[in-house]
C-alpha cells in the first residue's frame, strides 16, 4: 500500500496476482473518491510472492519487497507516479535473512531503508550510499526488536523525519508505535506504550501508509483499504 505525496494516486501490490495495481481519488487521502485506473504492473519475473511497494518523493523509483527471493527489486517511472511508464532496473538487493521479511519503508533522502523480519520479529535497517539506489546498498548490522509487541510484525511506516515508527502485526491486528531519538536510526527507537487495534476492520493487517493527518491499512483477509483519522 502507497501513495503519491498529494494522496492523489494509490498503489496496492497483490500477493496473489504478482501485479501492482494503480488508482486515482480525485479528493487526495479520501477513499470515498477512489477508482481504478485500469492500470497495472506485473512483477512475477522478479518475485512470485511480492509483499509490499514504496517509491521515492517523486515517483520515479519503485520499489518490490518479495518474498520468494527475499530481495528487493528496483524499478524506474519515466514519468512520475504513473505505473505505466515502469520499468525492471535489472536491480536487486538480497536481504539479510533472505525470507520472512514483509514490510518496506525507506527514509526520506532514501539513504536508509528499512523492512521487517515477521520470523525473527526484527525491524531491520540497511543504508545506500546513493539514495533510492539498491545497488549501492548494504546492511548496517542494526536491527531492532518488536517481539513485546507483535509476534508476527507484517509492515511499518515512518513520520517524515524518522523520529516516529509504526508497525502493524498479525498476531494482535494492531498498529504499534515508537520514538526514535535520532530520526532513521532504528538503534535509537524505543516502544511508546501506544497502540492501536484495526480487529474490528479487518485480520492479518499487512500494508500500512499515512497521509493527509490520516492512516490506511489493508490486509490478507479482506481486499479492502481502510481509512482512519489521526
Amino acid at each position: 500500500l502507497a501513495f503519491n505525496s498529494s494522496g492523489t494516486k494509490m498503489y496496492i501490490v497483490g500477493y496473489s496476482s504478482d501485479t501492482v495495481f494503480q488508482y486515482s481519488l480525485s479528493s487526495g487521502f479520501d477513499l470515498s473518491t477512489a477508482s481504478y485506473n485500469s492500470v497495472s504492473l506485473s512483477v512475477a519475473g522478479q518475485d512470485g510472492n511480492p509483499n509490499e511497494l514504496a517509491f521515492n518523493s517523486s515517483g520515479t523509483k519503485m520499489f518490490i519487497l518479495g518474498q520468494d527471493n527475499g530481495s528487493v527489486f528496483q524499478y524506474s517511472l519515466s514519468s512520475g507516479f504513473d505505473l505505466s511508464t515502469a520499468s525492471y532496473d535489472n536491480v536487486s538487493f538480497t536481504l539479510q535473512a533472505n525470507n520472512y521479511e514483509l514490510g518496506l519503508a525507506f527514509s526520506t533522502d532514501g539513504t536508509r531503508f528499512f523492512v521487517v523480519n515477521s520470523v525473527n520479529r526484527l525491524v531491520e535497517q540497511y543504508s545506500c550510499s546513493s539514495g533510492f539506489d539498491l545497488s549501492t546498498a548494504s546492511y548496517d548490522n542494526v536491527s531492532f526488536s518488536v517481539s513485546s509487541q507483535d509476534a508476527d510484525p507484517s509492515a511499518l511506516a515512518f513520520n517524515s523525519s524518522g523520529t516516529k515508527m509504526y508497525m502493524v502485526g498479525y498476531a494482535n491486528d494492531s498498529v504499534f508505535q515508537y520514538g526514535l531519538s535520532t530520526g532513521f536510526d532504528v538503534s535509537t527507537a524505543s516502544y511508546d506504550n501506544v497502540s492501536f487495534s484495526v480487529s474490528s476492520q479487518l485480520t492479518r493487517p499487512q500494508g500500512l501508509a499515512f497521509g493527509g493527518g490520516k492512516m490506511f491499512l489493508t490486509g490478507r483477509s479482506s481486499a479492502k483499504v481502510f481509512e482512519y483519522d489521526l
